[in-house]
């Protein structure tokens, strides 16, 4: 292989045994750099325990410490493990203890005495070999001892933030240092970079903007989210209105966070739209340091009427989405990819104090989260025009007989993620009648009490993994009701009342334990537009699956069907032809298959896909027997025993959108599909292929005698991005050479526990890709050929490889390598001519075991001397 030019990263993706990285803001200003630096080296000094880093509030001192709690990740170094605690102001001895605890898996919830709970910390901590505990947002200092923190140079070092000097000082903190503002350069170079200008502004706005950029006192997150508000403003009227606002804020002298807010104030005033300033505040209803899913903080914000009713839910929430997008843009919220491949997105802790400042001058509201309580607040808290109340994540276990509060007004109650809450008394509900939103998911209640029937104005409930519910009393008089949400409850049977809930746009009962959902119930449920059916184990009786097909305003489905028979029931009967935005469709039993498992759980409820899921059922030898919808973009089918191959499954021939296929365990298997001149086209626009566990399949496609066309001559697979193969014994070969041109968008490539798999690439056809009847083109060893977008390749477990590719590749993006456990494979084709300091994009090698590292040949011996330091000798893989 060849790399073209680029540029070395020094970054290294995570080692999840050490921790997990962190959402982090782009460093600016040199100042950091030295600053990063700096704490660096004292990190690696053995005569340094204890790191401070202070100063005021919004310049960067988090940014910085996450930065290098990232890197303690990716770089290889002596410390086992990294750990992170967000501490803010509400600080305890017991709530630190706690938040640790969690941190590195301790359980000490049944230890009531801090001294006991300190020496199990230091003792588990001290278990972990060499780490690095980060305490981020540390208003007061403590007794190390009394938490529990085993600080030495050898066991334990900790790194502190801070806003205070005198903190870092009173914690005996080694070294410190002082994270300064920004020069008036960097701030103004930093401010045009956020402002994303597509032209160069006017002598005249520039000058504005400029003056407008002073405002900001060269502090990070003010320039940022200035800059995100005056975005794509042009008009030096506006520049200048801007300035002028900005100007008549009082701000007192030298104290820096209310010149912060000053500025937060502008940008939220400038919102320019209810709706968007709304959604803003209502992020102040979670705590701290919190992270959201997207599509979650829609679904309140559909519930609470911010996002108006719209003509269909995809609707809704792409408008939810253009929302927080905004919101992104304008920089109040940060938004970023989650480890599970979820959008969701962090508010910084200033911006949260100022939206719940605002939420408190707009409207009464109680916010409580996150503080350890372990009773409801007094009842001189509960003033009687509270319209909102949150109290999640507390350690709530009852609310007893003694609590009514009379809150007439309160539209919305946050009670969800006490674990501990077991009861609710009847009392509590008494007075509450004007709730709209209940959310009381992720506790430990048995049942709800018989006043909850008497919420006749709620709209939205949500009681998903409340994993120990088995009763719910009659919904017959919640008829406003829209949304309900029993995902991962223990219900065996649907409440009472249920077929009078006619206004329900929302039904979701995934993964629950109910035997079966009653004949004429969901005929009554006309207005659904979202349904999600499926146990978690077994099946679930349905008595018409054609009840599920007259729901005419359904946009949403998720179902379990008992066999192949039920499910050819649905697509065949005439309600079913209109069309859904969205479907997930699950053929056979859940509970005994954990990939199954796993896929279903990767799959949010509010991702518009078109998805079946086919498990344990005889799907005929090439695949007659299964039927699937036109329109399917990811098809899953594991255990089917009887397939050998899939060439009369019609989607694989006519599925202008079937963008992934997963299969898995499927003994029989030996090839996808087979080439013919009748199917030229095969898999032309999937982009992701991932099998796993076939134990005789040996090619992806056949091809049947001489008649059948080359690949190059169509469009097979020239869509896809990644192809993952793990547990096939009987592949010798992955990728034939012919088939390469089709293979220009190839991002991924991961080959996993194939025991005689002996080439990546081969020229000749036989027992990889391509199976071949007809003889073959003679080898080229001088063969050159292009993946060009190929970013990552793994292999790892072949015992039996001995060659990537005897020619020569050219991947021009290849970031990441891992080898591991390949003893065969003498030689790796990455070679020079262009290779060198600066230029290639390589970030990281992952090799295992060193020795073979060492014998290993690279086209060079320079090349190899240019990657020894992004390389990483470890037998766990990255996945």
């Amino acid at each position: 292989m060849v790399a073209d030019k680029s540029r070395v990263s020094e970054g290294l993706d995570t080692h999840k045994a050490k921790g997990e990285a962190l959402l982090t803001s782009e460093l600016v200003g040199q100042g950091f750099d030295k600053n990063r630096e700096m704490i660096w080296s004292w990190l690696m000094n053995d005569e340094v325990s204890s790191i401070g880093i202070y100063g005021m509030g919004a310049v960067g001192k988090t940014s910085l410490a996450t930065h290098i709690h990232n890197q303690l990740l990716q770089t290889p170094t002596s410390f086992k493990c990294v750990f992170w605690i967000t501490v803010s102001q509400d600080f305890s001895i017991s709530k630190l203890q706690y938040l640790i605890a969690k941190a590195i898996n301790l359980n000490l919830s049944n230890e009531e005495d801090e001294k006991k709970r300190a020496a199990k910390l230091s003792k588990a901590l001290a278990a972990k070999g060499k780490s690095v505990l980060f305490l981020d947002d540390l208003w007061n200092h403590f007794q190390i001892e009394k938490v529990g923190i085993p600080v030495d140079v050898n066991m334990c070092k900790l790194v502190l933030t801070t806003r205070s000097l005198g903190v870092c000082r009173q914690m005996g903190c080694q070294e410190r240092i002082n994270v300064e503002l920004l020069t008036k350069e960097e701030a103004w170079n930093l401010f045009k970079e956020k402002l994303g200008l597509d032209a160069a502004l006017s002598p005249e706005v520039e000058q504005m903007a400029k003056l407008v950029a002073a405002e900001c006192a060269c502090l990070p997150l003010g320039i940022i989210t200035m800059a995100g508000s005056m975005r794509g403003v042009d008009d030096l009227c506006e520049w200048r209105n801007a300035l002028t606002e900005l100007k008549q804020s009082e701000v007192r002298p030298h104290d820096m966070e209310p010149e912060v807010f000053r500025i937060l104030r502008f940008s939220y005033r400038h919102l320019n739209d209810s709706a968007l300033q709304q959604c803003l505040l209502y992020c102040a209803l979670f705590p701290d340091d919190f992270t959201m899913d997207r599509e979650d903080l829609i679904g309140y914000l559909i519930d609470e009427g911010i996002i108006q009713p719209m003509n269909s839910r995809q609707a809704e929430f792409d408008r939810g989405q253009a929302m927080l997008n905004n919101l992104e843009n304008a920089c109040l919220l940060q938004g970023y990819i989650s480890k599970e491949n979820y959008r969701c997105f962090k508010m910084h802790d200033l911006i949260r104090d100022l939206a719940l400042q605002k939420l408190r001058e707009n409207s009464p509201v109680m916010v409580e989260v996150r503080k350890r309580l372990k009773e409801l607040p007094g009842k001189d808290e509960w003033k009687e025009d509270l319209v909102r109340v949150s109290l999640m994540e507390n350690h709530l276990k009852e609310i007893p007989s003694s609590c009514s509060p009379m809150c007439p007004k309160l539209s919305t109650l946050f009670l969800n993620s006490n674990i501990e809450l077991e009861m609710i008394a009847d009392s509590f509900f008494k007075h509450l009648q004007g709730l709209r939103v209940l959310d009381l998911s992720c506790t430990a209640i048995q049942k709800l009490p018989g006043s909850f029937s008497d919420l006749v104005n709620l709209t939205a409930l949500y009681l998903r993994r409340c994993e120990k519910l088995r009763h719910i009393p009659s919904l017959a008089k919640l008829r406003e009701l829209r949304k309900l949400d029993l995902r991962y409850t223990a219900l065996e049977e649907l409440p009472q009342g249920m077929e009078m809930l006619s206004n329900l746009r929302y039904l979701n009962l995934h993964g629950n334990s109910l035997k079966e959902l009653p004949a004429g119930i969901l005929p009554h449920l006309s207005r659904l537009k979202f349904l999600s059916v499926n146990r978690e184990m077994g099946f679930l009786k349905t008595e018409r699956v054609e009840e599920v097909a007259c729901l005419k305003r359904l946009e949403t489905l998720r179902y379990q069907f008992c066999d192949l028979s039920d499910f050819k029931k649905y697509l065949k009967s005439p309600e079913a032809r209109q069309p859904l935005s969205t479907y997930f469709f699950l053929i056979g039993q859940l509970g005994v298959d954990p990939t199954m498992d796993y896929l279903l759980y990767m799959t949010p409820d509010e991702v518009f896909y078109k998805e079946v899921l086919v498990n344990t059922c005889n799907i005929g030898e090439k695949g007659r027997f299964l039927e699937l919808p036109e329109d399917i973009s990811a098809l899953s089918i594991g255990r089917c025993h009887d397939a050998r191959s899939l060439c009369d499954v019609s989607p694989f021939k006519h599925a202008p959108s079937l963008k992934s296929f997963v299969m898995w365990e499927c003994d029989r298997i030996e090839c996808l599909v087979s080439m013919s001149k009748s199917s030229p086209d095969i898999f032309e626009r999937l982009e992701s292929l991932y099998l796993k566990t076939l134990k005789n399949f040996c090619a992806l496609v056949s091809r049947e005698g001489s008649a059948a066309p080359p690949l190059q001559s169509n469009s097979t697979f020239v869509h896809l991005k990644s192809l993952t193969i793990s547990g096939c014994p009987s592949m010798k070969n992955l990728l034939s050479l012919d088939l390469l041109p089709n293979l220009k968008n190839l991002e991924v490539i991961e080959v996993d526990d194939c025991h005689k798999m002996e080439e990546i690439i081969a020229v000749e056809g036989e027992g990889g890709l391509i199976c071949d009847d007809s003889n073959s083109s003679s080898k080229n060893s001088c063969t050159v050929t292009n993946l060009s977008k190929l970013r990552v390749l793994k292999l790892s477990n072949l015992p039996e490889l001995k060659s990537i590719f005897h020619g020569v590749v050219i991947c021009g993006s290849l970031q990441e390598i891992l080898v591991v456990n390949c003893p065969k494979l003498k030689r790796i084709p990455l070679s020079d001519p262009v290779i060198g300091i600066g230029q290639a994009p390589l970030r990281r090698i992952q090799a295992y075991p060193k020795e073979w590292w060492e014998l290993v040949e690279w086209g060079d011996s320079n090349s190899k001397n240019v990657l020894q330091p992004l390389c990483v000798f470890q037998e766990a893989l990255y996945y």
